[in-house]
């Protein structure tokens, strides 16, 4: 298993500045690894806090630390993923299904030594989406889908150069396996192990009675076409809007050509955490055992 290195006594942080617990627990993190001799680097997006070390850049960081919930380790990852930088986050937020602690884990204050004995790394597939002559990254999903007129439009599918099909719904959305417990489950994917090498591909609000998610290898490049007759459709990515798409525009979706590199302080036990986080295979009867 391959482990977190340090070459140079840097950490950076990205913080839900937003949220004042997530402030405080940013606060103290940093206060432990400054005791233990680390420069903490400060991603952007962090405006007001005043935690940073002269001189201490994100591209020199042993580890990446992401404070607030779900939303904020998705737009650091797209900070970290091309030096490689590991990612472990603190949930301050509601669910921290991809988050390494709750608020309340008293291990957080031991993450420096934690660091130096040798975090785990985990390896993550991620999508790239290229549009207009531009790419867009995304650990969880892209998504193309219409705007707010309500009447049922057509998109296409293309695998590999062979049409896969032609359906009338309010979009498509790809995901990873990362993404496949997040929008993709909503909108009746198939939960993907982490584990496995493949995309999810699922129509969104289709009309028909007959559409099922495919699950497609990770080498597929995945073609998605709007109607021509479509209006004020948008591309997204992590839930993020990166473009409005023209009719008849077509996004190629491939794998993005680095992993995402995730820290743990053990193995993650995916299914436990499903059970855990998404009340898998827990009964309406049994509402608190989740809580």
């Amino acid at each position: 298993m391959e482990t977190v290195e340090v070459t140079q006594k840097t950490v950076a942080l990205y913080v839900d500045v937003n949220r004042e617990n997530a402030r405080a627990i940013a606060a103290r993190v940093a206060e432990r690894f400054r005791a233990r001799g680390y420069g903490i680097a400060l991603c952007p997006g962090c405006d007001g806090l005043t935690l940073a070390t002269e001189g201490a850049r994100l591209r020199n960081a042993a580890l990446l630390i992401t404070v607030g919930g779900d939303g904020t380790l998705l737009r650091a990852a797209r900070l970290a993923v091309d030096d490689g930088i590991p990612l472990l986050g603190i949930n301050t937020g509601r669910l921290g299904f991809l988050t390494e602690f709750d608020e309340d884990d008293a291990r957080i204050d031991d993450l420096p030594q934690a660091l130096e004995r040798g975090l785990e790394i985990e390896e993550r597939v991620a999508l790239q989406a290229a549009y207009d002559g531009r790419t867009h990254f995304a650990l969880n999903d892209v998504v193309a889908s219409k705007g707010g007129l309500s009447r049922i439009v057509q998109f296409g599918l293309r695998l590999n150069d062979e049409d896969a099909v032609h359906i009338p719904a309010d979009g498509i959305c790809v995901a990873t396996p990362t993404g496949s417990t997040a929008y993709f489950l909503s909108a009746g994917g198939s939960i993907i192990s982490p584990w496995v090498e493949a995309f999810g591909i699922v129509p969104l609000l289709p009309h028909t009675l007959f559409s099922r998610p495919l699950i497609v290898p990770t080498t597929s490049r995945i073609v998605v076409s709007c109607g021509s007759e479509i209006a004020g459709a948008h591309l997204q990515c992590d839930g993020g809007l990166v473009a409005e798409l023209s009719p008849g525009a077509s996004v190629v979706i491939e794998r993005y050509p680095r992993a995402v590199r995730f820290a743990r302080t053990s193995r993650l036990h995916f299914y436990e955490r499903l059970e855990q986080k998404m009340r898998w295979g827990v009964s309406i009867k049994q509402g608190d055992r989740a809580r």
